[in-house]
């Protein structure tokens, strides 16, 4: 059975990858390791790309077929490897990067997208210098990070020092602030190919992801595009244009857009699948399969024919729950008071717990987005009382 080396781990990705007749073998970084019985190697760093090329060699595997990645921080590891053993898919491990350093992505963009200003910023930078530059609301995040961690609004000098105290013997390139904007999120889940937009939908936040890192719940719904054709259009547009001027690969990509009153803003873009339970919401609205599509540019497949629903029965949502103040709320209390098409909560002590602070999940359906975004409200308030 030819392999396919897989850095990071997710178990929707896994069971994609045993579908389509692979074997993975995973690279991952503690604590995020896969169940007993699957094959992996455990590495300090996993950006580190001297570090999973050791690991990869190391292995001895024997048919590789490829080298995936759907986490923002294997991407670049994933290129490399393609580029140093000779597999297929993307192995351009410098046009990586624009996808990856928020810094790098903002300033390549040209002048007309609208986008936030951003700048790195080494140590010895003041709060002051920010501010006049900035103002004096702005934001702190890793370069290269992934989703809202350690990103901080910061509004005071005692909140910029807090800001920086996950950093604590940064390089010059590892931190970068940008402008605040004040907008509701949302997201472009797409597939490029052949230098254009091939497949894509809009999905939005409930809440921005930043509130859900800092204790809030992570929540999103899929858009119907008779409602918003000038929104989607709009979108698609602007997905066109920064994708094109990064000179993208074919790939899967999670594009994050505000919608401020004069028009949108781009956010940042990742050559990768969204995170959470977006790929299988796409999956039960459209019938489009994106871990299947993803697997297909990594054995060098190029993008296949995407037969996608045009006008889908019902759109979803996915919400992850956080457990309960108690601990005395189950999966049958959920549902018992709503209709979920797919649950998973555990509510015990020692559940491992994982991206902004989930325990579990609730995807839910609807033919109508007004009641659908309901449904979503309900569901939020319930976990956030329970």
């Amino acid at each position: 059975m030819p392999a396919m080396i897989v850095i990071g781990y997710r178990d929707d990705l896994d069971r994609a990858l045993r579908n389509r007749g692979l074997n993975p073998f995973y690279i991952v970084q503690s604590p995020a390791i896969p169940p007993q019985g699957i094959d992996f190697t455990v590495v300090t760093d996993i950006e580190n790309a001297h570090e999973i090329l050791r690991a990869a060699l190391a292995a001895r595997i024997d048919d590789v077929a490829g080298v995936l990645s759907v986490h923002e921080m294997g991407v670049f590891g994933a290129a490399y490897l393609r580029q140093q053993l000779n597999l297929p898919g993307n192995s351009d491990s410098r046009k990586v990067l624009d996808f990856r350093d928020k810094y790098l992505q903002k300033n390549a963009l040209p002048p007309h997208i609208r986008r936030a200003r951003c700048r790195y910023v080494p140590p010895g930078t003041s709060y002051a210098d920010l501010a006049a530059e900035f103002g004096d609301v702005f934001v702190i995040k890793p370069a290269n990070g992934g989703g809202s961690l350690r990103t901080t609004v910061v509004r005071s000098p005692e909140l910029y020092e807090q800001a920086l105290g996950p950093f604590p013997d940064r390089s010059d390139v590892a931190v970068v602030a940008e402008s605040f904007i004040d907008a509701p999120e949302f997201y472009v889940d797409g597939v490029w190919g052949e230098g254009r937009l091939q497949w894509s939908t809009l999905v939005r936040y409930r809440a921005s992801p930043l509130s859900a890192a800092q204790g809030g719940i992570m929540a999103a719904y899929i858009l119907d595009r008779r409602l918003h054709t000038a929104l989607f259009q709009q979108a698609e547009a602007l997905t066109e244009q920064v994708l094109s001027s990064l000179e993208a690969p074919d790939c899967v990509f999670h594009l994050e857009i505000f919608d401020e009153a004069d028009g949108l803003t781009f956010g940042e873009c990742a050559l990768r699948l969204s995170g959470g339970l977006s790929p299988r919401c796409n999956e039960l609205t459209f019938g489009v399969n994106l871990f299947d599509i993803e697997i297909s540019l990594a054995l060098g497949e190029g993008v296949p024919h995407i037969q996608a629903a045009q006008t889908p029965e019902r759109f979803h949502a996915h919400i992850l729950l956080r457990s309960s103040s108690n601990g005395g709320v189950t999966r049958a209390d959920f549902e018992r008071n709503f209709t979920i098409d797919e649950m998973d909560y555990r509510s015990s002590p020692g559940t491992r717990v994982g991206p902004y602070g989930m325990v579990g999940y609730a995807i839910v359906s609807d033919t109508d987005e007004a009641t659908l975004q309901k449904k979503v409200d309900d569901i939020v308030r319930f976990n956030e009382a329970c």
